[in-house]
């Protein structure tokens, strides 16, 4: 069944086209990634398909009934509204009426005629369920306070409450313009779970491959101004687009030799009389066509000069540093050697900025010691986007660092130069920085950071809003560093390919040095968390207890035990669950009693739900 379709979409800027007739579908349930290089206008397409903007020619239609979500790059917080009225201000009635209990229950005095009648309208739209739902969905974004004001939230709260608010709503088809931008790694894992779960149609812009490889089974990818489709998920879309750009070149090639013979022709034909002479004319503009195609690719080319680093890099003795009485780094020691290639991870909030800002100078620290070493120099890649005076252009940006830029192999070019080998052709270095995509600025924040010729690189979250070239080259520098790097990055790839060791953030400023990378970290996690099963065996022969751990897993005596109290525990459960809603509908209790009553449910709900879980682990070895 269709949901979406696109029809000869056209769009440009300042007479610079984006993209010109694309035209494509999504079907239920498919699940569709848009790629192409900074600037190329995926941000505008999807704004157009969720009718945030007008397209120049072409036309989107929706399925009729289809509900729609959307998540945009930059979300509008405009409005002074707390997190609750943004997130449950939808036209859903389930919607309106959580929000009204949650609000209840959490005032201190509040109407029990007005609680009970909405108590009974939570449980005649069934809302218990739903309702708990929703608080797994805001807890895993990191969203707890609903009081809070949304245009008095940080850039990443804000994206996080409009993505929550976006998958709350349930919708059929959603819309996500870099979901996991200001996420940390165990919510974009959550995320990517819960998505692939889901049965609704999904486009989004997302440069995280793996989470492209996990959740997508379709690639659209804008090149050239021109939509290109695979049917299958990021892998799939590399081989594709690699077997395509060589039959590109093909045919290139093969135009190229034939116009040679077609102009030769045309020069020697005098002005065409017959239809076979003008249809050769045609046939030969078209050739034109095809042997102008540009089929090179921007290349980002770094190769900045290195300083040399001394024997000392960078040691820390006993560092500790708190904000409001809440420890972020306690009692933490590490010294650097050469080449120490380290990523940090943790949740957000529990201190890795904190730590780079301690580390380089920029807070003061509580105790201990920072020595750098006096080769060592910083260069460091902050998370928070550059500000830069309205009407600066981008020359004067690179300029204000160096005129001149050594390179690798001792040549020296000027500011201009080296913008060209980062994709800043001349007429974008006139251009102001404000008129630059997302990705752009981020790509010139790196550059100034890059043209410095630090030794020790620390990078903050260096991948967000880059395109997936970008991000490839990016890597490849990297890999060829002859310095120190300490990354911070949401984007598990990017770890994996760049890190030899990890320093895990946990709560109450507590660091461990783990030896890996941060796939290795994961399957530890998953190790510890799978807990051993107690088989028991009865006496046999070694051939028939060969043969046991040879045939199929069943289920042991004990497990079988569980099994069975499992089903009688959750027929339990529900059955006083039933009995509690009907005291909520009678409405007989207290105040007190209405609200204990509602939050039991609750209780049970989340109960239930987790030995479900187990149940149906159990049931698979039936």
């Amino acid at each position: 069944m269709n949901y979406l379709s696109v029809e000869q979409l056209s769009k440009s800027y300042n007479e610079q086209p984006l993209f010109l007739s694309i035209t494509f579908g999504i079907s239920q349930g498919q699940k569709v990634a848009l790629v192409g290089k900074n600037g190329c206008g995926k941000s505008t397409l999807l704004k157009i398909i969720a009718g945030a903007e007008a397209p120049d020619a072409g036309k989107t239609i929706f399925r009729k009934g289809i509900k729609l979500g959307y998540l945009a790059q930059n979300p509008d917080f405009s409005s002074h509204l707390t997190i609750r009225d943004y997130i449950f201000n939808r036209e859903s009635e389930v919607l309106t009426t959580i929000a009204a209990y949650e609000e209840l229950i959490e005032s201190e005095a509040p109407d029990e005629d007005k609680l009970h009648e909405v108590l009974h309208q939570m449980d005649m739209l069934s809302a218990w369920d739903f309702e708990s739902k929703i608080k797994q969905i805001l807890g895993k974004l990191g969203i707890h306070d609903l009081g809070l004001y949304t245009d008095e939230l940080s850039g990443g709260q804000k994206k996080r409450v409009a993505l929550a608010a976006a998958l709350v709503g349930k919708p059929d088809f959603l819309i996500l313009d870099e979901p996991t931008n200001h996420l940390d790694i165990q919510a974009i894992e959550w995320l990517e779970n819960y998505l692939t779960a889901q049965t609704m149609s999904l486009l989004l812009v997302t440069h995280d491959r793996y989470f492209l490889e996990g959740v997508t089974n379709e690639i659209i990818e804008i090149d050239n101004e021109t939509a290109y489709t695979y049917n299958g998920n990021y892998s799939y879309y590399l081989e594709k687009k690699s077997e395509r750009q060589a039959q590109e070149a093909s045919e290139v090639s093969k135009a190229k030799n034939l116009l040679v013979k077609e102009l030769d022709w045309l020069r020697r034909m005098p002005k065409a009389r017959g239809t076979k002479a003008k249809f050769r004319i045609d046939a030969a503009h078209k050739l034109m066509d095809v042997a102008a195609k540009d089929l090179s690719e921007d290349s980002l080319t770094l190769r900045i000069q290195t300083r040399r680093q001394g024997n000392k890099v960078l040691e820390i003795h006993h560092l500790s540093k708190s904000y409001e009485g809440v420890k972020f780094v306690d009692d933490f020691s590490y010294a650097f050697k050469k080449r120490d290639r380290l990523g940090i991870v943790g949740k957000n909030g529990v201190g890795k900025t904190t730590f780079l800002n301690a580390i380089t100078g920029q807070i003061p620290i509580d105790s201990g010691e920072v020595s750098a070493g006096e080769t060592t120099e910083f260069g460091y890649y902050r998370q928070q986007e550059a500000y830069w005076a309205p009407g600066t252009r981008v020359i004067d940006v690179v300029k204000e660092v160096a005129e001149m830029v050594k390179l690798s192999d001792g040549s020296v070019v000027t500011a201009s130069q080296f913008l060209n080998h980062f994709m800043f052709p001349h007429a974008v270095q006139m251009t102001p920085v404000e008129k630059l995509s997302g990705g752009e600025k981020r790509r010139l924040q790196l550059m100034r950071v890059l043209i410095k010729a630090p030794n020790f690189l620390i990078l903050d979250e260096p991948t967000n809003d880059l395109d997936i070239m970008t991000m490839n080259v990016l890597e490849d520098f990297l890999m060829n560093f002859e310095g120190n790097i300490i990354v911070v990055s949401h984007d598990r790839y990017f770890m994996d390919k760049l890190t030899e060791h990890l320093f895990v953030f946990e709560d109450y400023g507590k660091i461990t040095d783990f030896p890996g990378n941060y796939s290795d970290y994961r399957n530890s996690l998953d190790q510890k968390e799978k807990k051993p099963l107690k088989v028991i065996v009865p006496e046999k022969t070694k051939q028939e207890a060969s043969l046991k751990t040879e045939s199929k897993r069943r289920l042991t005596f004990n497990e079988k035990k569980e099994y069975e109290m499992l089903e009688k525990t959750i027929t339990s459960l529900e059955l006083e669950k039933n009995q509690l809603l009907e005291k909520l509908n009678h409405g007989t209790g207290s105040h007190q009693d209405l609200t204990n009553w509602a939050k039991e449910i609750e209780d049970i709900t989340a109960k239930v739900d987790s030995l479900e879980i187990r149940w149906l682990e159990l049931s698979e070895f039936l």
